[in-house]
């Protein structure tokens, strides 16, 4: 009975001493989020990043894609939130 307690305990031990371990080693960096907005100046599909990513800069925004939205590809802003 002793001996089965001893190796239960054992392993208990070793499990947390491998949990630790993991844990001490991972670094958690912190990544910006990025918010996004539908271009209120963009007119017709957007087709090319370049004239997206110019309009919104003309909205205060550092950033611009085209994305799908259903069937058709609009021009959405983004910025750091």
């Amino acid at each position: 009975m002793a001996w089965t307690s001893r190796r239960m305990a054992a392993s208990v031990l070793f499990f947390l001493l491998l949990l630790v371990t993991s844990e001490m080693g991972t670094t958690r960096v912190a990544e910006a989020r990025h918010c996004l907005s539908q271009s209120h100046r963009f007119v017709g599909g957007c087709m090319r990043e370049r004239n997206c990513r110019h309009v919104c800069n003309t909205e205060g925004f550092p950033w611009g894609d085209c994305r799908w939205h259903g069937m058709e590809r609009k021009c959405y802003c983004k910025r750091l939130c």
